[in-house]
């Protein structure tokens, strides 16, 4: 990669200040200013808080972890600079030069994007050719930003958030747009010839808008394959919360099991607390919904898609989660060790969790409890794993890249050898890499 070659110059806080004001003089026109001008630095967890910076340029420097939060980056040229995991809270970007630029799993909720440059682009310092590579928004949260008239072919924003954007008449043509959540987005006048758009939400999208017909949409979930709604139900969440509650006492003779399989239950917001025990919810849609402190143990949940949910303390132990979805939601402390099953009359048996293939991408799982879970082939890229609990699982081709797994438990795992981990693997892996 580039990024190895280049020996990127350091800047402190206070340097990166003083720069600050001289720009501030010379947008102002007063003596002694100085645009601000900065190539191939690293400027990684400094803080730039709503300062002024139109115009300035910070083409190829390295971004990452800094507080920009409420900065004005009007007309300034950020080429190929990577603002990964940053925090761009209200930033402005209006008519700003942000091609090639990483900007993966960064927070911009309320940024502003209008007509910015978001092509593809690459720097060189040798005079070398360098293929031109596209924006990365890569799990990065857009929520409420405008986009509208923006240039972002090719631009990949895969899982990024990106409910209520503004983005009309942009030119996402070639755009990446995979399993990103476009909830309520205005699309009117947007190029999105040859996009992919696999397993996208777009729910209360007015489709129509979308003229383009050259577009990969397996698996996008609309207001029209999003299944039934609970609303809709002959019985109410509540009656059914009831049958299932005298099922389960009875031991199945009376009463009914709740079956939410291939329903939409967004419209129920939250389920906190609730006791669902051996439910049935395969294909179910709990998208964006409030289930924190949640007993959904020896349920059946395969392919269920649970994105953007709060499953804080949930309790899914025993339950089968086959390619299960839960990118970007909460699960701190969540439990799917195996659930022991015993009686007077008969020795203690284990039945284990089944999430074989389930993503996790951008999942907050601090504290989560995998402890003998069946994990083949399961996707924790850039999650939050510190403190996770992995012992005795079933880790064959799972992807840990850019996961975050400090102080991760995993010992007797199965199939570690062929797990891909990436460089963000642990503090450790990275340290021996250094030395």
């Amino acid at each position: 990669m580039l990024e190895d070659t280049i020996e990127y110059k350091i800047i402190t806080q206070s340097q990166l200040d003083g720069l600050i004001q001289l720009h501030k003089r010379f947008m102002e026109g007063r003596l002694g200013g100085r645009r601000a001008v900065l190539k191939y630095y690293d400027l990684s967890s400094l803080s730039i808080r709503r300062a002024s910076l139109r115009g300035a340029e910070f083409s190829g420097c390295i971004m990452r972890n800094m507080d920009l939060l409420g900065t004005d980056f009007q007309e300034a040229t950020l080429y190929s600079c990577d603002l990964s995991e940053s925090n761009l809270l209200d930033t402005s970007f209006v008519r700003a030069d942000l091609r090639g630029s990483r900007i993966e799993n960064a927070n911009l909720e309320g940024a502003d994007l209008a007509n910015a440059d978001m092509r593809e682009g690459n720097l060189s310092t040798d005079g070398s050719y360098q293929p031109p590579r596209p924006v990365n928004f890569r799990g990065a949260k857009l929520v409420g930003v405008r986009l509208s008239g923006a240039m972002a072919g090719k631009a990949d924003f895969t899982d990024a958030l990106l409910t209520g954007a503004d983005i009309t008449d942009a030119d996402f043509r070639g755009a990446k747009l995979d399993g990103a959540d476009m909830s309520g987005v205005d699309v009117g006048g947007i190029q999105l010839a040859g996009a992919s758009m696999k397993y996208a939400i777009l729910t209360g999208v007015e489709m129509s808008d979308i003229k383009d017909r050259n577009i990969d949409m397996e698996g996008a979930l609309t207001d029209e394959s999003a299944g039934i709604s609970i609303l809709k139900s002959d019985t109410t969440l509540d009656e059914m919360l009831a049958e299932h509650a005298v099922w389960l006492s009875s031991a199945g003779k009376n009463g009914a099991q709740l079956n939410v399989g291939n329903m939409d239950l967004r419209a129920v917001r939250s389920l906190s607390h609730k006791k669902l025990t051996a439910i049935k919810a395969p294909n179910a849609r709990f998208i964006g919904m409030d289930m924190k402190h949640m007993e959904i143990q020896s349920s059946s949940l395969d392919r269920a898609d649970f994105r953007n949910c709060n499953l804080e303390g949930v309790d899914m132990r025993g339950s089968s989660l086959r390619y299960a979805i839960f990118n970007h939601s909460n699960m701190c402390g969540s439990n799917f060790a195996p659930l022991v099953l015993s009686s007077k009359s008969e020795t203690k048996r284990f039945a284990p969790c089944n999430m074989e293939g389930a993503k996790f991408r951008y999942a907050d799982l601090r504290g989560a409890i995998f402890k003998g879970v069946n994990l083949q082939s399961a996707d924790f890229t850039n999650a939050d794993l510190e403190g996770a609990d992995f012992r005795g699982a079933d880790i064959t081709n799972v992807n840990f890249e850019g996961a975050i797994l400090e102080d991760t438990k995993m010992d007797d795992v199965i199939g570690n050898e062929t797990t891909t981990k990436g460089r963000a693997f642990s503090l450790d892996s990275l340290k021996k890499e250094e030395a």
